[in-house]
């Protein structure tokens, strides 16, 4: 174990950091994704100080394959985009850096500041930046050259104590960003770690300051959820918190009156875990609807009105979640398919006939039935040429 110090306007020496070598931190090096380590290499013959950082390193250290790689550098958004060409600089006022290699994408961050505050977007040190993250466990930095993991804020002790810490004050954690209060319960749920009971309290009290959450936001978390390998515990962790009625409240209603509808609703999130889910567009997103779809929908009507009816009590069942149209028509078609109806043309065709727009087969406000108009092409006119007589 070695420590980084930084001399003081004294010139007294104090220690800053904990750097762990690959025999202490016990990262498995051919774990690390190559195209992460060769992005920090490229940074780092540039001159400037890169790391690999957040939840791949904490998944490393727990021996779990990481998902994502995200970087965090001294480079400006800018000198990255000149280091590598298949790079874009994104965000117009936090801006952030990706780099494409092929259909994977890696994003790459610059050190900011405390000078405005936590959310501040003014360049800084290491020092700063890792003092804006949420909690310990996350903000390890991970040099894969050395192949050493500096820890600013003890976090390496706090995930061996199996606890979620975090950096930010509490009395201000929650204020900045409300989203934090799932993200400390998903990690709770999916690495065993303990939640302080100071930091359940606060997450208690807090929890109201989510309803102020945009439908993106909540989306995207959800979306997180369904596509981790533990969404079942996730979903339990954040009902036993009450967090999950603000992400889905009739969901959530349901499960605190039904332990039908909860164990069924748990064990759809668990079969997530499966092999034979392709990941396909709106797959996933029927274990959030078909439970309920099971228990409102009638069979003595016809397929068109149920279809019909389906589609509008999924859309609704999900707010204020808002997913891409299409998912959800996907979604309701793969319920009925598991009930051996194949939903056709027609049936939507029943839908547009009633002057009311089927979900994902036209654009917005045109019937499916409704001839569509043919856009005319506009030919430039012929140029006239002076040709010379022989």
């Amino acid at each position: 174990m070695r420590f980084r110090y930084s001399a003081e306007e004294n010139g007294k020496l104090v220690k800053q950091a904990v750097v762990y070598t690959s025999d202490e931190h016990g990262i498995n090096f051919e774990d690390v994704d190559r195209e992460a380590i060769n992005i920090v290499q490229r940074l780092r013959y540039a001159g400037y100080e890169s790391y690999i950082v957040g939840g791949a390193v904490r998944d490393l250290i727990l021996k779990k394959k990481p998902k994502d790689f995200d970087i965090v550098s001294e480079a400006n958004p800018s000198r990255i985009k000149k280091i590598f060409r298949n790079a874009r600089v994104i965000g117009r006022r936090f801006k952030l850096v990706h780099v494409h290699y092929g259909p994977r994408i890696f994003e790459v961050a610059t050190f900011r500041s405390l000078k405005d505050g936590l959310t501040s977007n003014t360049f800084g040190t290491i020092k700063d930046d890792v003092l804006r993250r949420d909690f310990t466990m996350n903000a390890l930095f991970y040099d894969p050259g050395q192949q050493i993991v500096v820890d600013y804020v003890g976090g390496m002790k706090d995930i061996r104590a199996k606890r979620v810490k975090p950096i930010i004050s509490l009395a201000t954690i929650f204020k900045d960003d409300p989203v934090r209060m799932i993200r400390a319960v998903k990690y709770s749920a999916t690495t065993g770690f303990t939640l302080p009971l100071s930091l359940k309290w606060a997450i208690k009290n807090e929890s109201p300051l989510l309803a102020s959450i945009s439908p993106s936001r909540l989306t995207e978390e959800i979306f997180k959820i369904i596509h981790s390998s533990q969404a079942a515990s996730i979903v339990q962790a954040l009902d036993d918190m009450g967090l999950y009625a603000y992400l889905q409240p009739h969901a959530a209603k349901l499960i605190k009156t039904s332990p039908s509808f909860r164990s069924r609703y748990l064990r759809s999130m668990a079969a997530l875990n499966q092999a034979n889910f392709k990941n396909l567009p709106g797959e996933r997103l029927g274990a959030l609807v078909n439970d309920y779809l099971e228990d409102i929908i009638d069979w003595e009507k016809s397929v068109s009105e149920n279809y019909r009816e389906s589609y509008a009590a999924a859309r609704s069942f999900v707010l204020p979640m808002n997913p891409p149209r299409f998912e959800i028509n996907y979604a309701v078609r793969r319920f009925f398919a598991a009930h051996g109806i194949l939903i056709k043309k027609s049936h939507i065709a029943d839908w547009a006939n009633s002057g009311r727009q089927p979900p994902g087969e036209t654009g917005a406000g045109v019937p499916a039935s409704a001839p569509r108009k043919r856009r005319r092409r506009r030919r430039k006119p012929a140029q006239s040429v002076n040709k010379k007589e022989p």
